[in-house]
C-alpha cells in the first residue's frame, strides 16, 4: 500500500456554548483565534503550520464532530476515497471547507466522521505582530506560559478496539503501535495507531455503550515536560482541576497531563515520548499491570477518565456486561501486587 495520510491536521469538536469554549482555549490554553464562519470558530496553536487545528462548532452537548487528517498527495487524497468505498463506505466530496478547500468526508464504520483532504493554507501568522523572527516558525511563541505548540492526536471510544484498529490498518494504512489487554480476560480496552512516527495520532479505547461514534480526548504538544508542569499549574491556579497526572504512559511514554474544557470536553497535554520508523514493526500486547496508561504504576486512573463524549445513552465501557473484578482491574490494575 502507498503512504496515504500524512498527520492529524485538525479537529472539529461541538459545545453548547461556544463563546465559553472559545474563551478558556485563547485565554487559558493560549490558542489564537483565526476565523469565525457560521457560528464555528476557528482556532489555533502558535506552532501549527496550517490556518487553524481546532473548530468549535454549536451542538447540544459535548462531541467529537470530525477528525482531519492530511493525505500525503493529491493522488493519494484520490486513492484513499476509492478504498473506502471499495471497503463498503460512502462518503462525500467537499469543495467549500474554509482555509482547505476540496476534501472527502466520510463516516466509519463505528460512527465516526473523519475528514481527509490535500490541500491547506500555510503559515497562516507570516506577517504583522504574530509573525516569529525564526523563519521556519509559522507564528510566534504565545505569550500564555505552557501554551501547546501544535495538536498532537485524537482518542476516540468504539465497541469493538481491535476491530477498529483492523480496518484503519487495512483500508488508509494506519500503523497500529501496541494495544492493551486486561490482565484477568482477553478484553481489549486500548490500541494506538500512527499514520507516521509518533507513536501514536489516533487512540481507540473500549466503549460498552449504545452510543456510537464517541471520543474520549484529544491532545495537544508542548516542547518540553517542563512546560507541561507551568500549564498544569497555571490551570489549577485558575480554578480548572486536573483530572490525571501529571506522569508519564508506558504506551507510548508521553508525559501526560488531562483536563477538561467548559463543555467538559476532554483534552490531553503531552510531551516527550519516541519515535518509531520501523516500517514492518509488531505491536505488542501490554496488561494494565505493566503500566500501559501509567509508566510508574504508583497511581490509580480516576474513574472519570472512562468518560466519552457525547454522553452514552447507557452505561459506560466499565459498567455495562463487565464483571466486578474486571472493571476493578481496568481502573486499579495495580491492586494485587501493590505498588509494583
Amino acid at each position: 500500500m502507498i503512504k496515504l495520510l500524512s498527520h492529524l491536521s485538525y479537529v472539529a469538536i461541538t459545545s453548547p456554548d461556544v463563546e465559553a469554549s472559545v474563551d478558556f482555549y485563547t485565554k487559558q490554553v493560549g490558542l489564537l483565534e483565526v476565523d469565525r464562519v457560521g457560528g464555528a470558530v476557528y482556532l489555533r496553536c502558535w506552532g501549527d503550520y496550517y490556518a487553524y487545528s481546532v473548530v468549535v462548532v454549536p451542538g447540544d452537548e459535548p462531541s467529537l464532530q470530525t477528525m482531519a487528517w492530511r493525505t500525503s498527495s493529491r493522488e493519494a487524497l484520490d486513492e484513499a476515497a476509492r478504498r473506502i468505498e471499495e471497503a463498503g463506505v460512502q462518503g462525500e466530496w467537499l469543495d467549500d471547507v474554509p482555509h482547505i478547500g476540496r476534501a472527502y468526508r466520510f463516516t466509519g464504520p463505528w460512527g465516526h466522521s473523519m475528514t481527509l483532504h490535500w490541500d491547506v493554507s500555510k503559515h497562516h501568522d507570516t506577517e504583522g505582530e504574530a509573525a516569529s523572527s525564526y523563519p521556519d516558525r509559522p507564528s510566534r511563541r504565545s505569550k500564555v506560559a505552557g501554551a501547546p505548540r501544535q495538536l498532537d492526536h485524537v482518542t476516540i471510544a468504539t465497541s469493538d478496539v481491535d476491530a477498529f484498529a483492523r480496518w484503519y490498518n487495512e483500508v488508509l494504512g494506519f500503523r497500529i503501535m501496541a494495544r492493551t489487554v486486561l490482565d484477568e480476560a482477553p478484553i481489549s480496552v486500548f490500541s494506538v495507531l500512527t499514520t507516521n512516527e509518533k507513536s501514536h495520532d489516533l487512540g481507540v479505547v473500549l466503549d460498552g455503550s449504545t452510543r456510537a461514534g464517541r471520543v474520549n480526548h484529544y491532545a495537544f504538544w508542548v516542547d518540553t515536560r517542563e512546560e507541561l508542569l507551568i500549564a498544569a499549574d497555571i490551570l489549577g491556579e485558575n480554578g480548572y482541576p486536573i483530572e490525571y497526572g501529571p506522569s508519564i504512559h508506558g504506551i507510548g511514554e508521553q508525559n501526560f497531563l488531562y483536563y477538561r474544557e467548559p463543555s467538559s470536553l476532554r483534552i490531553e497535554l503531552n510531551t516527550g515520548g519516541y519515535r518509531n520508523y520501523v516500517p514492518d514493526w509488531e505491536p505488542n500486547t501490554w496488561k494494565p499491570s505493566q503500566g500501559s496508561n501509567n509508566m510508574y504504576r504508583n497511581s490509580v486512573m480516576p474513574m472519570s477518565m472512562t468518560e466519552s463524549f457525547p454522553p452514552a445513552d447507557g452505561p459506560s465501557a466499565t459498567e455495562e456486561g463487565v464483571p466486578d473484578e474486571i472493571r476493578e482491574a481496568l481502573l486499579n490494575p495495580y491492586a494485587h501486587q501493590g505498588q509494583g
